[in-house]
Formats: C-alpha cells, sequence, structure tokens
C-alpha cells in the first residue's frame, strides 16, 4: 500500500466538500475548509524551509488545527512528531531533541501556559498568524509506502519514550482495516476523547477522514462532560480506553439513557474487565461493542467481533484484516490452544522499528521464525511483550505484559486476572494490580483501588479471600482517592506505585 496519507484528505475534500469534518463545541469545519487550513500550514512549512523527511513537531490542542497541521506536514512530505499537550518543558524538550524536530507547529499561547521557555533550538510557527485558507489545488508530495510518515512516543510509567517510526503504508493499512470492520461511513459522527499523539487517538481522526465522517471533539476528562457531548452532537462511533469507561459507567445517566444516535463502541488501550463489559452492553444494548487490541508498534492487531462479545467478554478476538497473529513459545515455537505465549504480528500494520534506536529494534522486530523452509528472512514480525493465550476456536486471551509478569510463591501471576476479580466484587471503581519485592514470597501482590461510592474494604477483602486461591490473592490492598493518569489514559503504573495523586 502506497501513496502519501495526506491524500486521503484531500480526496474526502473532493468528494464531501460541504460535510462537516471537525466540530468542536459550537463550531464546525467542514472538509473544503478543512484542506484549505492543511494547505496554508503546508506553505508555511515550505516557507519557512522545511524539506520531505524532515521531522516537524505539532504542539496543538485537539481539534481542527492539529487536523490540518497533520495532513499539512505530511502534504510537504516532511514527519510528523505529535507532542501531547499535557507535557512540560522537559518532557517536550526530550522529544524534539530525539526526533531532530527543527520546526515546531503551536500557539504561543500555548507556549506561554508552560512554567519556563522551552530550551530547544526550533523555529516556532504559530499557527495563529496563518491565514484561515491556502491553496487547495497544492497537492500532496508523491511518497513511497515505505517512507516514515510518523513518529509516534509511547507512553509509559518508566523510562525515556521510544519513538516508533510509523510508515505511510502503515498508517493507511490500519486506517483501512479499522473503517472497514467498523463500517463507517460519511454519515458517521466519530467522538474525539484521546490524544492524537496516541495511536487510538490518531486512528479516530485518521478513520473519521478516510470515510468523510465527521470528528466530535470533547477535550474535557469529566465523563458527565463527555457524556453531555456525545448526547448532544449525536455521536455514533464512541471509542474509550478502560479507565474512561469505567467512569462513564459510573455515571447514572450512561448506565440508564440509552444513546439513541450510538451504533459502534470501541475499547482498546486495554483490558477491559469482564463485569465492565457486561455493564456497558446493558446500559448501551443498542450499540455494537468492539473489544480491541493494539500496540503502537503495530498500530491495530486484533479485534473481537460484537456477536462475540457476549460469548467471550473477556477475549481480544482475532487479527485484524490483512494481518496475522501467532502465539509463540520462548523457543519460537507455536504454542498450542490455551498455552500461553507471547504474541507476535505479521502483516502490513508491523510498523519500522524504532527512531535512532537500531538495537533495540532489532530486539523487537526480528525474522519471522514460521516463515518456509528457504524462505529469506527479509520480513520482520513484531514481537509485542504481550503474553497471551488462544482458545480451540482460535480467539486470543491477554494475560499480561512480560515485563509485568508478578512472580510469587512459585507461581507467574497476571496482574489483568487479579484486576478482574477486583471489579467483579462491585466494591471497585478503578484498580491497578503490581508485584512488590518480599523476601519470604519473591513478590507479593498489591492492589491499588479506588472504592464506588457504597463500596467496602472489608467486603472486597472478603469477595478475594472466596474468589481467589491463595497465590492470586493481594497480600495488600490500597484504598486511593483516585489512580494517576498517563496522557494516554491509562493508569500511570509508576506514579501509583510512588502514591502520587
Amino acid at each position: 500500500m502506497s501513496g502519501n496519507v495526506a491524500l486521503l484528505l484531500w480526496r474526502a475534500a473532493e468528494r464531501c466538500a460541504a460535510r462537516p469534518a471537525v466540530v468542536e463545541r459550537e463550531e464546525s469545519v467542514d472538509y473544503a475548509a478543512l484542506v484549505k487550513r492543511a494547505a496554508a500550514i503546508a506553505a508555511a512549512l515550505l516557507a519557512a524551509g522545511v524539506a520531505p523527511d524532515d521531522p516537524v513537531a505539532i504542539l496543538l490542542e485537539r481539534g481542527g488545527d492539529a487536523a490540518a497541521a497533520f495532513f499539512g506536514t505530511l502534504a510537504v512530505g516532511a514527519i510528523t512528531v505529535f507532542v501531547n499537550e499535557t507535557l512540560r518543558p522537559r518532557q517536550i524538550e526530550y522529544l524534539l531533541a530525539h526526533s531532530g524536530a527543527r520546526h515546531l507547529v503551536t500557539t504561543h499561547d500555548l507556549l506561554a501556559r508552560q512554567p519556563r521557555a522551552l530550551h530547544a533550538d526550533v523555529r516556532v510557527l504559530d499557527v495563529r498568524t496563518i491565514g484561515p485558507g491556502g491553496d487547495s489545488g497544492l497537492a500532496p508530495l508523491p511518497r513511497v509506502g515505505s517512507d516514515v510518515a510518523q513518529i509516534i512516543y509511547t507512553s509509559g510509567s518508566t523510562g525515556l519514550p521510544k519513538g516508533v517510526a510509523v510508515s505511510h503504508a502503515n498508517l493507511l493499512a490500519g486506517t483501512h482495516a479499522v473503517v472497514a470492520y467498523l463500517g463507517i461511513t460519511p454519515d458517521d459522527r466519530v467522538a474525539s476523547l484521546l490524544p492524537f499523539s496516541f495511536v487510538y487517538g490518531m486512528s479516530q481522526l485518521l478513520c473519521a477522514v478516510a470515510a468523510a465522517a465527521a470528528l466530535v471533539v470533547e477535550r474535557s476528562p469529566l465523563p458527565q462532560q463527555v457524556l453531555e457531548t456525545v448526547r448532544a452532537r449525536k455521536v455514533t462511533v464512541l471509542g474509550a480506553v478502560p479507565p474512561l469507561w469505567l467512569r462513564l459507567l459510573n455515571v447514572a445517566a450512561f448506565r440508564e439513557r440509552p444513546l439513541p444516535d450510538l451504533r459502534v463502541m470501541t475499547n482498546a488501550g486495554g483490558r477491559l474487565p469482564t463485569e465492565a463489559v457486561r455493564a456497558l452492553r446493558r446500559a448501551q444494548s443498542a450499540a455494537r461493542l468492539y473489544l480491541m487490541y493494539g500496540l503502537t508498534e503495530a498500530l491495530r492487531s486484533t479485534y473481537l467481533a460484537p456477536e462475540e462479545v457476549d460469548r467471550r467478554p473477556d477475549s481480544i478476538g482475532r487479527a485484524i484484516p490483512g494481518a496475522e497473529v501467532y502465539v509463540l513459545r520462548e523457543d519460537g515455537t507455536a504454542a498450542t490452544p490455551g498455552e500461553v505465549g507471547e504474541l507476535v504480528q505479521r502483516g502490513p500494520t508491523v510498523t519500522l522499528g524504532y527512531w535512532k534506536d537500531p538495537e533495540l529494534t532489532a530486539q523487537v522486530f526480528r525474522p519471522n521464525p514460521l516463515r518456509p523452509p528457504g524462505a529469506p528472512d527479509t520480513e520482520r514480525v513484531v514481537f509485542s511483550g504481550d503474553l497471551v493465550r488462544s482458545d480451540a476456536d482460535g480467539f486470543l486471551y491477554f494475560v499480561s505484559r512480560k515485563d509485568r509478569i508478578i512472580k510469587t510463591m512459585g507461581y507467574r501471576v497476571g496482574p489483568d486476572e487479579i484486576a478482574n476479580v477486583l471489579y467483579g466484587s462491585g466494591e471497585v471503581a478503578e484498580a491497578a494490580v503490581l508485584g512488590e519485592p518480599d523476601e519470604l514470597w519473591g513478590e507479593r501482590i498489591v492492589a491499588y483501588v479506588v472504592l464506588t461510592g457504597a463500596g467496602s474494604l472489608e467486603r472486597l477483602k472478603a469477595y478475594c479471600g472466596r474468589e481467589l486461591p491463595r497465590y492470586l490473592q493481594p497480600a495488600r490492598i490500597e484504598v486511593r482517592a483516585a489512580l494517576p493518569m498517563l496522557p494516554s489514559g491509562k493508569h500511570d503504573l509508576g506514579a501509583v506505585r510512588a502514591g502520587s495523586p
């Protein structure tokens, strides 16, 4: 698959110029205006000396200008680097230096909100000084499918972020697969609740534009405000990460009043507890729920079709169209059904590797161990670091991250297995399970929880005693007022462990 990803916007504007492209609060930008805005930013980048394959950083609030900056940057053949607007100078400076970006598309107002000035050798392009519309006749620069389109920095609770180099072909393959299995059309209104710097958030933008649908932007983290926007703007496709779904389920109006326009719900970015899956099905029974799994290094990986959700609420499904997923043992051979192994993916969404890190690239992106005898080892598959198992029908089930396995009492324990039980108690609104060193057991299990309004720690402990074998029971359960979040919407496990609010 080849071609410039920016063509998605140019083609949408050709066939659906007057349709809404981005809806923010009371404002709406149609596709004709969005492509003109992208062309204006592209012209400003060219005037600033940006050349093909130059990394360009984008620090803008999620919305129409951020979308236009993304497509405008791609249109000139440059590489996009989205900087999450919640980051602080130290993190922004790292991303600028590591990516090699010499141009920063932002606003002076956003920079002024930072606690100090950025110390970075970059030229700032303030989008507010760029005219509202450019020459939409400006054609996106032709690109080969393997050309780098984006550097996505992975979120993590510890260590420095890694930059994943994503090609034009990767983005197009992932977008077309998701549009196909969700059935997105120009009549859809797709909610945008997640940062464009996050694979899931970027996928919502790309899928909306590819289908010429409307992207409805809501930047508030409050579930009540999210629900109000979804209802008022007649959202038809709603995607969220598990912590946000759990918070929405705590809002009575979401549980008790079906959203009449909602036809699709999607979950990614982590495993949704089984009880939450059932609660979502009860709350919005007319909407089709897709349970999805992906990793930054391969964008989208698997999904569970709505027809299977009630039968297999704990499954992440099967490979997306055009991809293949293996479950491999440590020696690289295929695991049998029921046997836990590492998820390994092949196909067109497997990204190019890590930016400026050939050693880590070689560790994670490896030759296909199941290639036919005699075949050259030119293909690279991605070893996810996630442990899964398959059932006899080929459906996959997430077990744990390899690096999050808790080794206690001689057992290897997946934290999500315990968290699933905690949520099933009905006492817990949010939960994170971690291991900590123990001289006798190797590691002890610690659960950090936010109780529901009527939740009881004593009842929770009693429930765990009934539902979990001794080796799976938390040695300690800590009640917190809230669990800290990463910009991606996932729990920040490092901050949870450190006790940060």
